[in-house]
């Protein structure tokens, strides 16, 4: 049997927010560049067959790829992160400071590689920008005035409904981490940390990562959206919606009820930090 017990996985989650938190800044930026330069390829791959087939259902099957990827490389993903360091921090493994340190180079390091990507995917798919954008281009412009306009058409209601859509989000993104440490096997890893990332993505929740290549992106190809739409009525609450959904739903929640109390609770911590 592969398959580890659910103490033994969020010991498994305290360690690794424990490694990430030592991590260099030149470590956690390439990381962090692949991790949104993979986010985004699978995007476009998953919309693509989205419109292809006129299901969004199936590019939802498709697009944990570029998760596993991510999981399985040990990368740096700022919305895993959200819970894995809060972990460590609340085990005495980490420093807050080297919890926020992390998120904010991993952050950086995400958006560099998603930008990149989106201008790489945006030339090959306009021949750079000779065409009008089709299929899965053209989606892409109206996703990226659909995840910003839409939402500031409603004001605060607006606001309300992306950060909410975040936190969901990010749930199933931070049950994907720890779904991916619940098997020593590569394929009992692949196969659940798959599940809740297909939840999220065939539900049309917020993440701040993938939207770093898709508004972009469709900014780049003549979406009516400015810098200034992107970064309020997506990217910062887009942030910590899933910053609130990763650390409410799954670090603290998984934390008090898998981690013994009072003296338990301490000795548990100290076997952690020896192992």
């Amino acid at each position: 049997m592969d398959a580890l017990k659910p103490a033994a996985v969020v010991d498994a989650m305290i360690q690794a927010g424990a490694l990430k938190a030592e991590l260099g800044v030149g470590d956690l930026l390439i990381r962090g560049a692949l991790s949104g330069g993979l986010l985004g390829i699978a995007t476009s791959l998953a919309l693509g067959a989205a419109v292809q087939t006129g299901q969004l259902l199936v590019g939802a099957l498709i697009f944990p790829v570029g998760f596993v990827m991510i999981v399985l490389l040990g990368l740096e993903l700022v919305t895993g992160s959200f819970a894995l360091l809060p972990m460590a921090v609340m085990a005495g493994r980490a420093k807050p400071g080297q919890m926020l340190s992390n998120w904010s180079w991993v952050l950086l390091g995400n958006l560099l590689g998603s930008v990149v990507y989106a201008v790489l995917f945006v030339i090959a798919a306009t021949d750079a920008w000779q065409i009008a954008p089709v299929g899965v281009a053209e989606r892409l412009r109206q996703v990226a005035e659909a995840k910003t306009l839409g939402y500031a058409k409603f004001g605060a209601a607006g606001m309300l409904t992306v950060f909410v859509k975040a936190m969901l989000c990010n749930w199933m993104v931070c049950m994907g981490v720890v779904m991916g440490l619940c098997s020593s096997s590569v394929i009992g890893r692949i196969a659940a940390a798959w599940m809740p990332i297909l939840v999220f993505f065939a539900q049309g929740f917020e993440h701040t990562v993938v939207n770093m290549f898709v508004i972009p992106a469709g900014m780049m190809m003549g979406a009516k959206v400015s810098v200034s739409d992107w970064v309020l009525w997506n990217l910062i609450p887009v942030t910590i919606g899933n910053l609130a959904g990763g650390f409410g739903f799954v670090a603290l929640a998984l934390f008090a009820t898998f981690v013994p109390k009072s003296a338990g609770r301490a000795a548990v911590v100290a076997q952690s930090a020896e192992g």
